[in-house]
């Protein structure tokens, strides 16, 4: 997907929600366990209520993962649905993959090739190298961790080197590997006050930004920092949405969570953007 097609979804649908489809089993309505693929079962009745109000779907690739085949076949089956139904919307791997440049051209196949997501989030760690590999798809997209969500944050990314905090660096130097057109990076909502600087050094990238909803983070905070002239913002939230409900309306409820943060998305565009 294009920068300019994810830009045209966000104006038709005046929202620039990601819904993150971080299935836990032990978190399934009842009824669902007597499905065949019963994690299945739950995304699809989640993006079939949510797709109205969403650009993007972000599977963290973990809760796939600790399933083993049958888990990688559940996460197959819920791309392959939603590139059928809903090509329009942005597919983000959650892999935070990331090596030595072979072993990262092997992630990179894996994500984009055999399971044809549009994004990967990769970590930087390891420099240019474990990075570029996943670079070299056409229209496909690198998210790069930047500064993230979770209290452990600050052991490393905001330690100062040069007087300039780790997290900047790679802000900084990652902008020779990539574009605008091709990278995003990830911003922690509850780090919503960073954003401002952040902008000044990566005004045009668009920011993925997690730690809405039940970690806390302020959407209107994300907007007014962090909204550029094309919104440039993805503003994830998982848990709020596809876990609010454990009943046989879990969907319908689903959809109307999503539902709200459209509307405030609507309008937070148009104050802001």
């Amino acid at each position: 997907m294009t920068k300019q097609e994810l830009i045209t979804q966000i104006n038709k649908k005046q929202s620039f929600l990601c819904v993150g489809l971080d299935t836990e089993m032990a978190k399934l309505p009842p009824h669902l366990l007597n499905e065949e693929d019963p994690v299945f079962a739950f995304n699809k009745a989640i993006i079939d209520t949510t797709a109205p109000y969403t650009v993007a779907y972000k599977p963290n690739i973990a809760f796939y993962e600790c399933y083993g085949l049958k888990g990688w076949q559940s996460l197959e089956k819920t791309v392959n649905y939603l590139n059928t139904n809903y090509p329009d919307i942005f597919l983000i791997a959650d892999a935070k993959r990331g090596d030595i440049g072979n072993t990262s051209k092997m992630y990179a196949q894996a994500f984009f090739e055999n399971l044809p997501f549009d994004s990967v989030t990769v970590a930087p760690y390891m420099g240019e190298d474990s990075v570029t590999p996943f670079l070299s798809y056409p229209e496909k997209w690198v998210i790069l961790l930047a500064l993230t969500s979770n209290k452990g944050a600050f052991d490393f990314q905001t330690l100062e080197s040069d007087g300039k905090a780790l997290y900047k660096h790679v802000l900084e130097k990652s902008k020779e590997w990539g574009s605008a057109e091709n990278m995003m990076y990830v911003v922690g909502a509850t780090k919503a006050a960073m954003l401002q600087e952040i902008r000044s050094i990566i005004p045009n990238h668009f920011l993925l930004v997690p730690g809405v909803g039940a970690q806390g983070g302020s959407l209107h905070e994300v907007a007014q920092y962090g909204m550029n002239s094309e919104c440039g913002l993805l503003v994830n939230s998982s848990r709020a949405i596809i876990f609010a409900d454990s009943t046989e309306k879990f969907a319908q409820i689903a959809g109307e969570k999503a539902r709200e943060m459209q509307v405030e998305m609507a309008g937070l565009l148009e104050e802001y953007k």
